[in-house]
């Protein structure tokens, strides 16, 4: 039961991270664009841009550990 739990995890995790990695900008355009750039700009990149990176890496994460269950499981 507690597999069948953490694969659903796994699924959606990575469903989403493959949409928070299709969102960032490329080498010009992406999120920042799609709102027409608002936000305060710091350092290159917008608020919106920095948010979008720490939901990323915060994604990631359990993606990892989520990969590690399963395969410590199986």
């Amino acid at each position: 039961m507690l597999t069948i739990v953490v694969i659903a995890i796994h699924v959606f995790v990575s469903l989403m991270l493959v949409l928070l990695i299709l969102l960032h900008s490329g080498r010009g355009g992406g999120l920042s664009d799609m709102f027409g750039g608002v936000g305060a700009v710091a350092a290159g990149s917008t608020v919106v841009e920095r948010n979008l990176d720490r939901i990323t890496v915060a994604v990631a994460v359990i993606f990892a550990f989520t990969t590690v269950a399963l395969a410590l499981r199986l």
